[in-house]
């Protein structure tokens, strides 16, 4: 069983400055939960109860969030509002939360391998918060997990974009062995459209086998001189150890602009259907 789930979370998010100059930008609200609570929800619906936190300065906002505040939930006692903290006090009482602060940004695969104390020597999650997943049934991570506990190794998930898109995102290519699902044989940080070897971008949610720290240790800066976590998982891909899966669901980047506006839209018209 996948017990732990890591959230790296030490990003600037300069792409909403200057709203994220004090706040940190896993906190941005879609409606009335910070995006990083969404990721936590769907960690919880696959089964795991540790969540791992990798932060930096200026993100205390994440750990106030997830404890207890008396003083807010005294003020509010016996009226309408204390319902509206159900949903994060039934998190902080079935979740252990533990957190670590990476010290400099050297990329995603560094971001993954601060976390290592955190996790120790065993399959784990990742979620980055401002990729929002939503769908109708089992989340990304419950339908991942299942995929696991079938191959036994590392699992990307992905999704088909335009192909003049592919220098944003990671890139795979492989043998498909079943619907939607790929043993990866090639892995690309950020190609451009010319080089890219298809149009299938990793998002972000993994699952990773603990050797995968080994082989962080080991590998060089790329693309833009940071350690990238695809070209660790290229490693494990020569040895056929690395599962793309094509998700159900709708992927929202909220980490830019556009996506974070039509994540609150949509999410606010689905709700208001409820």
């Amino acid at each position: 069983m996948i017990k732990k789930c890591l959230f790296p979370a030490a990003g600037y998010g300069t792409r909403f400055l200057p709203a994220t100059k004090a706040m940190p930008k896993e906190m941005l609200p879609i409606l009335t939960k910070p995006l990083i609570q969404y990721g936590v929800e769907e960690a919880m619906a696959a089964g795991m109860s540790t969540m791992a936190i990798v932060t930096g300065r200026g993100k205390r906002a994440i750990e106030d969030h997830f404890d207890v505040s008396y003083e807010l939930e005294h003020q509010i006692q016996g009226t309408d509002k204390e319902k509206m903290l159900a949903d994060i006090r039934d998190i902080i009482d079935s979740c252990t939360f533990s957190y670590t602060r990476q010290t400099e940004m050297r990329g995603l695969g560094h971001a993954i391998l601060t976390g290592e104390l955190l996790i120790g020597n065993e399959p784990f999650a990742v979620i980055l918060a401002d990729d929002l997943c939503v769908n109708d049934g089992a989340g990304v991570l419950e339908q991942m997990v299942k995929l696991y506990n079938e191959h036994q190794c590392s699992i990307v998930a992905i999704e088909e974009i335009d192909p003049s898109q592919t220098n944003k995102y990671g890139v795979i290519a492989g043998s498909e062995i079943a619907e939607g699902i790929y043993r990866v044989t090639t892995m690309v940080e950020k190609p451009s459209p010319a080089d890219a070897p298809s149009n299938l971008a990793i998002i972000g949610r993994y699952i990773l086998t603990p050797d995968i720290f080994d082989i962080l240790r080991e590998t060089a800066p790329g693309k833009g001189g940071e350690i990238q976590i695809t070209d660790a998982l290229m490693e494990q891909a020569k040895m056929g150890k690395v599962i793309a899966y094509k998700f159900r669901g709708k992927r929202y980047d909220c980490g830019s602009i556009d996506g974070y506006v039509q994540a609150t839209v949509e999410l606010y018209e689905k709700s208001k259907v409820k």
